[in-house]
C-alpha cells in the first residue's frame, strides 16, 4: 500500500489485494476452460496435414489454466496479501464512476446506434465530471458524432451501427 493512499482516503478500507488476485485468478481460469474446451470441440489435435484449429489455442488455453491455478493457490493459502489493500473505496467509486457509464454506453450502441448513444455519452460525461455549461457540452456532443458520422459512412463507406435516427435521414 502507498502512503499517500492512507493519507487521502483517512481509512485503510477498500478492495484488498487478495481479493482482487482471487478474483482475476478464477476469471482467467474459466477463460483457460472455455479455450480448452472449444479447442478440443473444434480439433486439438495433429492431422495428416499438420496441426487441426484447435490446436495452439488449446495449449494457450493450458498454459493459462495452469498460471491463474498457480496465482489463485498462492492467493487463497497466502496470509501476506490479503493485509494490503489493492485500491481503497473512494478510488474505486472514481473508477466505476467512469467504467459503468462507459459499459452502459456500449450496450446502447445496440439499441440506438453509435452516433446518438455517443453524442449521450459525450454531453453526459462533459455535464457530470466536466463540469461544462451548456453552450459548450451541446455543440461538442453533436459536432463529434456527426463528424465521425461523415468521416465513416460518408467519407470511407465503413458503416457502424447505426439506431432508428440513421434510418429517417436513409443510412
Amino acid at each position: 500500500m502507498h502512503d499517500n493512499d492512507h493519507v487521502e482516503d483517512g481509512s485503510r478500507r477498500g478492495v484488498s489485494t487478495k481479493a482482487v488476485e482471487i478474483l482475476v485468478a478464477g476469471v482467467i481460469l474459466l477463460l483457460g476452460l472455455v479455450v480448452i474446451f472449444d479447442s478440443r470441440r473444434v480439433g486439438a489435435g495433429w492431422a495428416e496435414d499438420g496441426p487441426q484449429a484447435g490446436y495452439f489455442p488449446f495449449y494457450v488455453g493450458l498454459i493459462l489454466c495452469v498460471v491463474s491455478a498457480w496465482t489463485l493457490l498462492r492467493a487463497v493459502f497466502s496470509g501476506k496479501a490479503g493485509a494490503s489493500v489493492f485500491v481503497s473505496r473512494k478510488k474505486l467509486r472514481l473508477v466505476l464512476s467512469v467504467f459503468i457509464p462507459s459499459l452502459i454506453y456500449v450496450l446502447v450502441i445496440y439499441f440506438i446506434g453509435i452516433y446518438v448513444a455517443s453524442a449521450l455519452f459525450i454531453g453526459a460525461f462533459m455535464y457530470w465530471h466536466g463540469r461544462f455549461p451548456w453552450a459548450k457540452i451541446i455543440p461538442v456532443s453533436v459536432l463529434v458524432p456527426v463528424s465521425m458520422f461523415l468521416l465513416f459512412e460518408v467519407w470511407f463507406l465503413v458503416p457502424l451501427p447505426k439506431g432508428p435516427l440513421e434510418a429517417l435521414i436513409g443510412y
